[in-house]
């Protein structure tokens, strides 16, 4: 979803010549420093030991400059060289698209390194929290993240996917590993567990710790073309294309190209937003592939536009009828969400409803909204329960 309604019509050549977005050598405010995810180089945007940023663009023949985050828009104010800036009230630790909004216009920041969301390239800040370093480098035994291609029989076409493996994993070849599948949001694409999630790092740290069984981690590409008639929304209708995408293309694939053990007990199928969704609906209709299920911030259950009440036989046909077959099939069933996070009570709800059944759920809440701290912690929670023996 566009952080902005389309703007009047203009002419965008002439327009964005006007904008010069500076980031370099100039005086900063004191007792800030660069954001971790801005580009080498870039001094702006900024931020405090509180988590207040401060941002800055210079555009000489704009008249009004608002930077767009989560949490607010903010308006930037100009001085006399033609620079704009503002300093935001703390930002929720995490991380989180922006962009400023000149005059209408959509523009992302220079100082920042570009990440996919919201359905597009733009801006994004990482706000350190502080005390939490399980996602941060370091000097731990490091695993690999690769990127593959596969041939993709439901779009007829090539598809990318990020691999995990942990450290040691090509120095011990005949040792096999456990298999995580994790699933990024709406709006998002494969990138999203890979670079904004730190799934390389979570999992490192967790190693290093012995807190986790070392496993292959695959993260692809949930975006599917939705199936004709299929109703808006969750639905397993619309999950058919992203079912067979799993089932027929990706696990045969990573089967066939890693050391996998190739079979459900060593198979998880987990993730967030949209990406909970399609772990509900797929992975409970086929734990004969996947023995672990993570749910992370899900709309599914409600909280969101033209979600209604939580049906489960809408989502998991006979799921309440059979919670002691998914019970003896799941070794975990992980239902996560942050604590302000619209979705949280609806999801609080949506699982007394299965437990009242027999469902044995694990349930951890966060502190954040819909956003990657809170996505982040839920891998790490996730990931050390998994693959138990």
């Amino acid at each position: 979803m566009s952080l902005f309604a389309r703007p009047h019509p203009i002419i965008m050549k002439a327009f964005l010549a006007c904008i010069a977005l500076a980031t370099w050598a100039v005086a900063q405010p004191a007792d800030t420093w660069p954001a971790p995810s801005n580009v080498p180089g870039a001094d702006y945007p900024r931020l405090d030991a509180a988590g207040r940023g401060t941002f800055r663009l210079e555009a000489p023949a704009a008249t009004r400059v608002q930077v767009n985050l989560p949490q607010g828009r903010y308006e930037l104010v100009k001085d006399d060289t033609g620079v704009w800036t503002v300093t935001t009230p703390p930002i929720e630790p995490g991380f989180h698209y922006y962009a400023f909004d000149v005059d209408g216009l959509m523009v992302f920041d220079r100082g920042s390194a570009a990440y996919y969301g919201a359905s597009r390239h733009g801006s994004g800040i990482d706000v350190p929290e502080p005390g939490v370093d399980f996602y941060t480098v370091k000097d731990v035994p490091h695993g690999d993240l690769r990127s593959d291609l596969y041939y993709s029989n439901v779009t007829s076409s090539w598809r990318r996917l990020f691999v995990y493996t942990p450290p040691g994993y090509d120095a011990q070849p005949e040792r096999r590993y456990p298999v995580l599948y994790i699933q990024h949001g709406g709006g998002e694409d494969e990138t999203g567990w890979a670079v904004q999630g730190r799934t390389d790092l979570i999992l490192d740290n967790l190693l290093a710790l012995g807190r986790a069984e070392p496993m292959i981690v695959v993260i692809a590409n949930g975006n599917l073309p939705r199936p004709a008639g299929a109703p808006p929304g969750y639905s397993p209708a619309g999950m058919v294309n992203f079912e067979a995408e799993i089932l027929h293309n990706i696990v045969p694939f990573i089967d066939g190209h890693y050391r996998t053990e190739a079979d459900a007990a060593h198979r998880a199928l987990s993730g967030l937003s949209m990406g909970g969704g399609q772990a509900f609906i797929v992975g409970l209709a086929n734990t004969d592939t996947f023995g672990a299920i993570g749910v992370f911030s899900t709309g599914l259950f409600g909280g969101i536009r033209n979600a209604g009440p939580f049906d489960a036989d809408a989502f998991a046909p006979g799921l309440l009828e059979r919670t002691g077959e998914i019970n003896a099939a799941l070794d975990v069933f992980y239902i996560s969400c942050g604590e302000q996070d619209g979705r949280i009570e609806h999801t609080q709800a949506a699982i007394e409803v299965m437990r009242a059944a027999g469902l044995e759920i694990a349930f951890n809440s966060f502190p954040g909204g819909h956003e990657w701290q809170v996505w982040r912690k839920s891998l790490h929670d996730f990931a050390h329960r998994i693959f138990r023996e």
